[in-house]
């Protein structure tokens, strides 16, 4: 059985303005990266032979955390699960793109990268990675949005409706070709 954790990364200054970040290469803040370090601890008591991250900043700075405080190395970076591209809405709140574009902004071509590319390409990356290290237990640090449409094409019965929380953690195994959700965006690491 080959067992992946799935792992958003820490939180940006972004993240609590409630700014589209998509492919935008932000950085960690101050509270991402303790979060970053909570989750390592939580970690390290649980057998993991690789990590894998995203190749936009936050997710490599989460993932490098991670390694460093477990001892691991960082086995590369995927741009297969990179986030979402959020096309002409990154870097905007919810406000702002109902006063540019409207109320009805989610029925334009902003240039967004659909649900169903992402679910495909998100997928992927992770049956691939999977295949490079069958049975083993293998991080993978990314993003909320494409984490939870790579769920819906690995666990289609999976609901993924609850917003992926900064380093939550969701474990998903393969075992004779079939995925399986065992943990689903888990915080306990953290004081909320």
């Amino acid at each position: 059985m080959t067992k992946i954790g799935l792992i958003r990364h820490g939180s940006t200054f972004w993240n609590k303005e409630g700014r589209a970040q998509g492919h935008t290469d932000n950085a960690l803040d101050e509270e991402g990266k303790q979060q970053a370090a909570a989750i390592a601890e939580r970690l390290s008591g649980e057998q993991w032979d690789f990590i894998y991250s995203s190749d936009l900043l936050r997710a490599r700075q989460t993932a490098e955390i991670i390694a460093e405080r477990m001892g691991i190395e960082l086995a590369g970076t995927v741009p297969g699960i990179r986030e979402m591209n959020g096309g002409l809405i990154e870097g905007t709140t919810e406000a702002e793109r109902f006063k540019r574009w409207g109320s009805d902004w989610k029925t334009l071509d902003l240039g967004m990268e659909t649900p169903e590319a992402a679910r495909i390409r998100g997928s992927q990356a992770i049956r691939d990675i999977a295949a490079k290290h069958p049975g083993k237990n293998i991080l993978i640090v990314s993003h909320g949005a494409i984490l939870r449409h790579s769920l819906r094409g690995l666990v289609p019965n999976l609901s993924v409706d609850e917003v992926l929380k900064n380093t939550s953690i969701t474990r998903i195994n393969q075992h004779e070709g079939a995925w399986n959700c065992e943990l689903y965006n888990c915080v306990e690491h953290l004081d909320i």
